[in-house]
């Protein structure tokens, strides 16, 4: 179990900032909602860009 949460993690991040920019957005809070909702693909970008660099390290 803790190694899918190692493996997950940034999609769980990810979903849970969609989930928190969905509910700002219907609340009224429109533009909250809308820089919510760029931490998305920030958080998978990022999350790519951090694995490629540990494979990278790890293959030298």
């Amino acid at each position: 179990m803790k190694n899918f949460f190692l493996n997950y993690y940034p999609i769980i991040l990810a979903f849970i900032s969609f989930l928190l920019s969905v509910s700002l957005w219907f609340s009224g809070n429109k533009l909250e909602g809308i820089f919510v909702g760029i931490w998305v693909p920030s958080i998978l970008s990022f999350s790519i860009a951090i694995r490629q660099r540990r494979k990278d390290l790890n293959n030298n």
